[in-house]
């Protein structure tokens, strides 16, 4: 069943509040990383999944991409973004949810599940190498504030699977789409820079579609 959230366009990217165009007090920015930015095993790995990817398609290769999301309300900033889990520290991240990664049984180890996070004032590792972005996608305080409240609820399944049949597998990609997508956000219209490749991102697109309306 489709949901039933009101649609909000995306900003273009010419028009007056479009990213340096001023500071809104409420925002929704989305960001493009590189796969594997920071890491040369996880881009080698990317690169051969996409090589094999591109050949079974018979196309010719692409840039893949990992997304993850800034979001402003009143007086805070918000770092949205699906990752390892990383060592325990006092650094509160605003893990809100815990998934498996490859397989369930394996989630019992921490290098074996992903985490994802609204951390306030956090920080989006490797944002330096982001391509084609901020891309600021509204302005608009209550789509801001209904994609936070929004986070907590998303799915967990297993990552690199596609366990709830949406037609590729699960990751980060997957879980900012579902976020925009039940906030409101078009997140079918959203897509990765020119000649780029975001896998994942249909599956939460679809997920939350699927999902019922809240």
């Amino acid at each position: 069943m489709r949901s039933r959230w009101r649609s909000t366009r995306l900003i273009p990217s010419g028009s007056s509040l479009a990213v340096g165009a001023g500071a809104p007090e409420a925002y929704v920015d989305l960001y493009w990383l590189p796969l594997g930015a920071g890491g040369h095993s996880v881009r080698l790995n990317g690169k051969v999944y996409e090589a094999i990817a591109a050949r079974l398609a018979r196309r010719a290769p692409r840039d893949l991409y990992h997304s993850a999301l800034v979001v402003r309300i009143a007086d805070a900033t918000y770092a949205i973004e699906q990752g390892p889990v990383l060592p325990r520290s006092d650094e509160d991240r605003g893990v809100v949810a815990v998934g498996p990664v490859g397989a369930r049984w394996a989630g019992r180890l921490a290098v074996f599940r992903y985490e994802i996070r609204i951390w306030r004032e956090g920080r989006i590792p490797d944002v330096a190498e982001a391509v084609d972005s901020p891309r600021r996608l509204t302005s608009d305080d209550r789509v801001a504030r209904r994609l936070l409240r929004a986070v907590p609820g998303v799915p967990t399944p297993v990552w690199g699977r596609d366990e709830l049949g949406a037609g590729e597998m699960w990751n980060s990609n997957s879980v900012i789409a579902w976020v925009l997508a039940r906030s409101g956000i078009e997140a079918s219209s959203v897509g990765p820079p020119p000649g780029g490749r975001a896998p994942g991102w249909k599956a939460g697109v679809e997920a939350a579609c699927r999902a019922p309306a809240r």
